[in-house]
């Protein structure tokens, strides 16, 4: 099991920049891959990012493609989520997550974060 916990969130405007970090503990960091989920109040969690295991491979949804950037330091135990040009739709509580096998999809991932709260507004 890997802890995880994650910062960075806040409230900015629209057009602002957050970079999100999620500090890992526990098992071997860079044996897992790492993704980026987000939430809103009465809706599914969202895929956002995720990034594999020596950080080779990243991939996005499309409604953060070339705005957010996802990155790892596995030296540092840390995931990274750098959202730029940030929208009043990104409003949500976003969560890093770690898993051993799929990246994409919410089920791969066995290990979660806390949250952190972004709050963008127009």
């Amino acid at each position: 099991q890997v802890q995880l916990v994650e910062s960075g969130g806040g409230l900015v405007q629209a057009g602002a920049s957050l970079r999100l970090s999620c500090a890992a503990s526990g098992r071997t960091f860079s044996n897992y891959n790492m993704g980026w989920f987000r939430q809103t109040p009465g809706k599914e969690r969202e895929f956002v990012a995720a990034i594999t295991w020596r950080g080779g491979s990243a991939v996005y949804a499309d409604s953060v493609k070339g705005r957010f950037t996802i990155s790892r330091d596995n030296a540092k135990n840390t995931v990274y989520l750098q959202m730029n040009s940030l929208k009043p739709e990104d409003t949500a509580i976003y969560y890093c997550a770690a898993s051993t096998s799929g990246i994409t999809t919410a089920d791969y991932y066995g290990d979660w974060g806390q949250g952190t709260q972004v709050t963008v507004s127009s």
